[in-house]
């Protein structure tokens, strides 16, 4: 994943170092705007086991402000918004791995360094008896949801 600068696409906003579950990190500059989730949309996509992109529909594209030669073959946690606490991924990834359901409130960084919110349901993919990959299927959610979920995550680390 390449780090953003506060030079891409005029990208003026809170610049911030990223460290992922494997111990990588990303600069990357968060702004203050929020992209509302489509009405009658959802965003869809598909993971191998390590979290890599290996499908995703064109609201997800718009969504993240990708085009899509940019997401296919990247980690998801490309567009993770430094407002999310790695707490809240160790619990989706604890779950999926243990071949049940996740969902919950998720903010998503876009290549713009703006936001979007999504209720995220992810579940994995079972190919006998084994967990080859996961879908995710992001839905609008509720404002009164998100603001319970921003509480939240100010408390977790």
């Amino acid at each position: 994943m390449q780090d953003m600068k506060p030079a891409d696409d005029a990208i003026s906003g809170r610049a911030t170092i990223l460290t992922y579950h494997d111990g990588s990190t990303r600069h990357v500059v968060a702004t203050e705007i929020e992209t509302p989730f489509p009405e009658g949309h959802l965003i869809v996509s598909r993971t191998d086991r390590a979290g890599i992109i290996t499908h995703c529909n064109p609201i997800f594209v718009e969504m993240s402000g990708y085009p899509i030669e940019e997401l296919i073959g990247q980690p998801h946690c490309l567009v993770r918004h430094p407002d999310m606490p790695a707490a809240a991924f160790r619990g989706l990834w604890q779950t999926v791995r243990s071949g049940m359901k996740w969902h919950g409130y998720v903010k998503n960084l876009r290549k713009d360094g703006g936001y979007y919110w999504v209720y995220a349901t992810v579940v994995p993919n079972i190919r006998d008896g084994r967990v080859v990959g996961y879908t995710s299927v992001r839905r609008k959610p509720s404002r009164v949801r998100i603001e319970e979920a921003v509480a939240l995550y100010r408390t977790l680390v």
